[in-house]
């Protein structure tokens, strides 16, 4: 995602991530990696657990997920993917240039 944050930002959408790591991982993996998109810490799974993203393999993970969530605040489209799998950036563009 991070190679593609400035074609998400053209879209007039936020990128941001959510980690079930505590806050100092999250804080760790954002500055070794030079992320340029918050990333929130959810160490207690409540957010991942109520968007049913929880990995069914490894409960302390989410599985790989993508929301676009309009202005209202309305869940528009997701993708909800497996361990080792992501959605393609080029699907998630077309679907922001559908809103």
């Amino acid at each position: 995602m991070q190679q593609n944050h400035d074609k998400i930002q053209a879209e007039n959408a936020q990128l941001f991530a959510i980690s079930s790591d505590n806050v100092n991982a999250t804080s760790q993996t954002v500055n070794s990696e030079g992320l340029k998109f918050p990333v929130l810490s959810d160490k207690d799974r409540d957010t991942i657990t109520d968007y049913n993203v929880v990995d069914p393999n490894n409960t302390r993970l989410a599985r790989p997920s993508t929301f676009i969530i309009n202005k209202d605040g309305t869940v528009v489209w997701k993708s909800l993917g497996s361990t080792g799998t992501r959605i393609p950036t080029e699907k998630i563009l077309t679907e922001l240039g559908k809103l």
